[in-house]
């Protein structure tokens, strides 16, 4: 259910409805929207006394969510998010871009390709420290090396850090180091990891499981939520089908559906969901055609010679080639 505040209801009185709902044993999720505050509220709708809430002082109405996903729906906060952070942006007309390569490999690496990709456009630079490999005989990343290798590209470039959290006992240490937690595709159903990401003050990026429905998809997204964290966005990375000409393929149709059902900035991953060079330019200015809000782009100095997934790289004249278009596609649709 959803508690509407009447317009120009004071913080006393949102406070006061927040003390109801708790007092009834559910959670109250307060949503300040441009015209409205509402009051999600979540929990065993049994002992939920709609009434008593509807007669309380600055309230308008209550009403039910009819989404399994009551607080990334469109129904409890109709305003599309904006997700800031630095240079960063996303959602809401704004269109952020993170590029940088699969992992992270040495300094002189990871800094000169945030040079390179922030030069192009870029505002965030993505990079695996720790990297979830189908072979435990693959390169599986620096680890804390690579994290505070993130950071020095960071402090050089003033780039927003996205890198992967696989567990929940280093969301601490990730969270020390990047401005946004990503959540990738084999974790998306790791309950235990959403509920600490969710618990955490940094932006959370959570990529679509391979298999996953969009109603599984958005459920992950509310378990951040409800953990207390806004700051999600989705990242669409492409799904597992029975076509073998991309490494998986890239439903671009989940921009338009998710924004009609979430409010929650949609990110696509145009080099996972396709895994060859030569599609990540076109796919990625058709996401930005599409309507989405951001991109992630694997971008390294020599793709042949990449630790890992360089067959999906592009290299810096490839990358500087897609932002133009981008840049053209963005003006066009603003005309």
């Amino acid at each position: 259910m959803i508690v509407v505040m009447k317009s120009g209801a004071t913080e006393a009185q949102v406070q006061s409805t927040v003390a109801r709902v708790e007092k009834m044993g559910l959670k109250a999720n307060v949503i300040v929207g441009t015209e409205r505050t509402v009051v999600a509220v979540v929990g065993d709708e049994r002992v939920l006394d709609a009434p008593s809430l509807e007669a309380g002082d600055g309230v308008a109405e209550v009403m039910p969510v009819v989404a399994k996903y009551k607080l990334a729906s469109r129904e409890v906060r109709p305003e599309s998010s904006v997700i800031t952070v630095g240079g960063f942006q996303a959602g809401g007309g704004h269109l952020g871009v993170a590029a940088g390569p699969c992992s992270v490999e040495n300094e002189e690496q990871i800094v000169e390709v945030a040079k390179a990709v922030k030069t192009a456009g870029a505002t965030g630079l993505r990079g695996g420290a720790f990297k979830p490999r189908t072979s435990p005989y693959s390169f599986q990343g620096l680890k804390e090396d690579g994290l505070k290798m993130l950071a020095t590209a960071r402090d050089e470039t003033g780039l927003a850090v996205f890198t992967e959290v696989m567990s929940p006992e280093e969301v601490d240490l990730v969270a020390k180091y990047a401005d946004v937690l990503q959540i990738g595709a084999r974790n998306m159903q790791n309950y235990r990891l959403l509920e600490a990401v969710g618990r955490c003050d940094k932006a959370v990026l959570l990529k679509r499981g391979p298999s996953a429905t969009m109603d599984e998809f958005l459920l992950a997204a509310e378990y951040i939520l409800d953990g207390g964290n806004e700051r999600v966005m989705l990242c669409e990375r492409g799904i597992r089908t029975f076509e073998a000409h991309t490494r998986f393929t890239l439903p671009l149709a989940s921009v338009p559906y998710l924004h009609s059902k979430s409010h929650l900035p949609v990110i696509i991953d145009p080099s996972h969901g396709t895994g060859h060079t030569y599609m990540v330019h076109d796919m990625a200015v058709a996401a930005v055609a599409a309507g989405a809000d951001g991109l992630i782009i694997e971008v390294h100095p020599d793709p042949p010679n990449a630790a890992s997934d360089g067959y999906q790289c592009q290299d810096y004249a490839q990358f500087e080639n897609t932002m133009r278009r981008i840049q053209k596609v963005q003006k066009a649709l603003a005309d």
